[in-house]
């Protein structure tokens, strides 16, 4: 009949929590895209997007900050692969020291437009696309001509400085471009 306090011993033994128990979030390199859909959806704005351009490349910074997440999950309901960003079972990470450390970063390197040298798209983003489509892919010349690349069937070409005139050929339809130059491109050819 009598069995003891039914409380836990949590500082001295671990606990262990539910299956479906929402923790930290965390991003996970292989799987993030870099479309920023997870901080769109974010209704405590835990995650910040920060897109830097520096030596003429850009990449994208996702910051997920633990101190302002409310684990609602839904960062992970919306992420375009289902595994970018995943909610562990951690719960305790309180501190009294530095706030910056409860925090955690991905980096996405951006695609640039063969003609014009602006940022497009993250790579990972593109790459997700191209796989997605299999081989509707052929369809979009941006998208075979990076998926094709990215397989060593391309020629991979260095990053090409900025245009100075906007004259287009036909030829510069066969290239990764952005929906600006891709338009003026076409219009021209």
């Amino acid at each position: 009949m009598i069995k003891g306090p039914y409380t836990i011993r949590y500082p001295y033994v671990p606990h262990k929590p539910y299956e479906r128990f929402r923790g930290r979030p965390y991003f996970h390199e292989e799987d993030c895209t870099g479309c920023t859909a997870c901080a769109q959806v974010c209704p405590a704005k835990a995650i910040d997007v920060e897109d830097i351009i520096k030596d003429g490349r850009a990449k994208r910074k996702l910051t997920v900050h633990w101190d302002i997440c409310i684990f609602c999950g839904l960062c992970q309901a919306n992420c375009l692969t289902g595994k970018g960003i995943i909610l562990s079972q951690e719960f305790a990470f309180a501190t009294t020291e530095d706030r910056q450390q409860l925090k955690n970063e991905v980096e996405k390197e951006f695609l640039h437009c063969d003609c014009c040298s602006e940022p497009i798209v993250p790579e990972d983003q593109f790459q997700w696309v191209a796989k997605r489509l299999g081989p509707l892919t052929f369809s979009n010349t941006s998208i075979l001509l990076f998926y094709l690349k990215s397989l060593g069937l391309a020629l991979k070409g260095e990053f090409a400085p900025k245009r100075e005139t906007a004259d287009y050929s036909r030829a510069d339809r066969i290239k990764i471009l952005c929906p600006r130059c891709r338009r003026e491109a076409v219009m021209k050819s």
